[in-house]
C-alpha cells in the first residue's frame, strides 16, 4: 500500500463538486446503496437483453428457439469472464489511486483501460465466430436445437467490441463512485433492444438470428452512449483517443488482481458448462425451463454483484488513503446488505415459481423443470454472498489469487466431481441441482476463513 500523496491539484477535491461518491469520508451505508444498486439494476439491464431474447423467442418462435438461445448463456460467460475480471481489476486499480490522489496514475490505468477493451473486444469477436459450433457440439446440445444456438452465439458475438468497451469504461466510472450514468445508459438501450426483438422476431420473422441482432445493436448503442460521455468528462478521467496507450506498471496492476478473478469467472463458467451438459440429456423441455429458471437467478446474482461492486470500490479507495477502520466496515455493510437483499428476492422467485415462468413459456414440463431448479439453487442463492463479498473485499485490497483458487476449488471442481461422480449413481435432475446449494457453502467457508486471517493479520501489523 503507497504512502498517500499531498496534491494541490487533488481528485478528491474535484469530486468533492461533483455528483459523485465520496467513499473516504462520511457515513457509509448509506453511500454504499448509493452505489451498489445502481450497479445492480445497471446488471439487471444487461442481463434483461437476454431474457428479452428468452421471452420473445419462446413466446413468438417455440420452445426449441427457446432452448437455442437459452443454452449459450454459460457459453458467453465462459468467453468472456477473463475480460470481465480484468474490468474488476481495472476499478480496483484506479480506485485505488483515488484514494492515493495521485492523477498521473489514474490517467496512465484509464489509457491503459481503453486499449485492453479495444483490443479484448475484437479478440472475442473472432474466437466466438471459430468455437461456436465446436463448443456447443461438446456441450451435448441436441441436434434439432444445434444449428439456431450456433447462429445466435455468432451473431452475438459480433457485438462482442461494444460490450467490452462498455464495461470496461463503467468500470471507470464506478471506480469514481458514478454507477447512475451507466444505469441511464443501459435504460436507453434496453428499450432499443426490446422494441428491436418485436420487429426483427414479429414483424421480419427473423426467429433466433433477430434477437441476437436486436441485442449487437443495443450494445453498440450503449457503448457509443457510454465513450461520448468519457469523452466529456473531467480530467484526469477524460478519455483521448490519441492518448491511449498501454502503461505496463498500470496493466500489470491491473492483471495481478484482475486475471484470478477472471480466470475463477471462466473456470467457474465451464463448471457451469459440465453441468449444463448434464442437463442437455434430460431432453429440450429440461433445457429450456432451466433457461427460464436462470434468468431469475442471474436477476439475483446481481445484487450480489452490486455489493462486490460496491466492497471493490470502497475498500480499494480507502485502502489506498490507509483507512483499515473504514475497510472492515465497508465489508460488513456490503455482506448483511447482499445476504438480505438477495435472499428476499430469492424467495419472491421461488413462491411464485409459476407466475414468474410463465413469461417465458407456458409449456407445462418446461415449467416442471423449471420450478425444481428455483425451489433447490434460486431458493439457497443468497449464500454465495460469503465468498463474492468476502473475496471481492480481498481484491480491494490487492489479494485477488487466494480467493480465486479457493473459489475455483469449491464452486468449481467439486461441480464436476458432483456431476460425473454423485450424478450418475443418484439419478435425477433435483439431485444434479442440489450441487449448486453445496458448492457455495463449502466455498463461502473458505473464502471467509482467508478473509478473516488477512484482516486480522493488517490489524496487527497496523499496532
Amino acid at each position: 500500500m503507497k504512502k498517500v500523496k499531498k496534491m494541490d491539484n487533488s481528485v478528491t477535491k474535484k469530486r468533492a463538486q461533483s455528483n459523485e461518491i465520496d467513499m473516504l469520508n462520511g457515513p457509509l451505508f448509506k453511500k454504499i446503496l448509493l452505489f451498489a444498486l445502481p450497479l445492480a439494476a445497471s446488471s439487471l439491464l444487461q442481463e434483461l437483453f437476454n431474457s428479452v431474447d428468452v421471452a420473445v423467442v419462446g413466446h413468438f418462435v417455440g420452445s426449441r428457439a427457446l432452448a437455442a438461445v437459452g443454452s449459450n448463456a454459460p457459453v458467453i460467460g465462459l468467453l468472456i469472464n477473463l475480460f470481465m475480471g480484468v474490468s474488476m481489476g481495472a476499478c480496483a486499480i484506479i480506485s485505488n489511486h483515488i484514494g492515493q490522489q495521485d492523477d498521473r496514475s489514474i490517467r496512465n490505468a484509464i489509457s491503459t483501460v481503453q486499449l485492453v477493451a479495444l483490443l479484448s473486444g475484437f479478440f472475442l469477436l473472432v474466437l466466438g465466430q471459430v468455437a461456436a459450433r465446436p463448443i456447443l457440439t461438446w456441450m451435448g446440445t441436441p441436434p434439432d436445437v444445434l444449428d439456431e444456438a450456433v447462429t445466435y452465439l455468432r451473431i452475438y458475438f459480433l457485438g462482442m467490441p461494444f460490450i467490452m468497451a462498455f464495461n470496461f469504461d463503467a468500470a471507470i466510472l464506478r471506480s469514481m463512485g458514478d454507477t447512475r450514468r451507466p444505469l441511464y445508459i443501459l435504460v436507453m438501450a434496453g428499450v432499443v433492444n426490446t422494441l428491436l426483438n418485436l420487429l426483427f422476431v414479429i414483424g421480419f420473422g427473423m426467429g433466433v438470428a433477430g434477437v441476437a441482432v436486436a441485442t449487437g445493436i443495443a450494445n453498440a448503442v450503449s457503448a457509443t452512449l457510454i465513450i461520448r460521455l468519457l469523452r466529456k468528462e473531467k480530467e484526469p478521467f477524460r478519455l483521448h483517443f490519441d492518448k491511449m496507450k498501454i502503461h505496463g506498471v498500470e496493466l500489470s496492476r491491473m492483471l495481478r488482481i484482475g486475471v484470478p478473478a477472471g480466470v475463477q469467472g471462466m473456470i467457474f463458467s465451464i463448471s457451469n458448462v459440465v453441468v449444463q451438459s448434464s442437463i442437455n440429456s434430460y431432453g429440450a423441455d429440461a433445457i429450456a425451463g432451466s433457461s427460464a429458471a436462470l434468468n431469475f437467478e442471474y436477476y439475483c446474482y446481481f445484487i450480489i454483484q452490486g455489493f462486490n461492486g460496491a466492497a471493490i470500490s470502497f475498500i480499494a479507495q480507502n485502502y489506498g488513503a490507509g483507512r483499515m477502520d473504514r475497510v472492515h466496515r465497508v465489508f460488513w455493510i456490503c455482506m448483511g446488505s447482499s445476504l438480505a437483499f438477495c435472499a428476499a428476492f430469492n424467495w419472491l422467485f421461488a413462491w411464485q415459481d409459476d407466475f414468474f415462468l410463465g413469461f417465458f413459456s407456458d409449456v407445462p414440463m418446461v415449467h416442471h423443470f423449471g420450478a425444481i431448479r428455483m425451489h433447490i439453487v434460486l431458493a439457497c442463492q443468497f449464500i454465495a454472498s460469503s465468498y463474492e463479498i468476502a473475496g471481492s473485499s480481498l481484491r480491494g485490497m490487492g489479494k485477488s489469487l487466494t480467493p480465486a483458487v479457493l473459489t475455483v476449488f469449491g464452486t468449481c471442481l467439486l461441480r464436476i466431481v458432483w456431476v460425473y461422480g454423485v450424478s450418475p449413481v443418484w439419478r435425477g435432475y433435483d439431485v444434479l441441482m442440489m450441487v449448486y446449494p453445496v458448492s457455495w457453502v463449502v466455498t463461502g467457508l473458505l473464502v471467509l476463513t482467508v478473509y478473516w486471517l488477512f484482516i486480522r493479520k493488517k490489524r496487527l501489523a497496523l499496532n
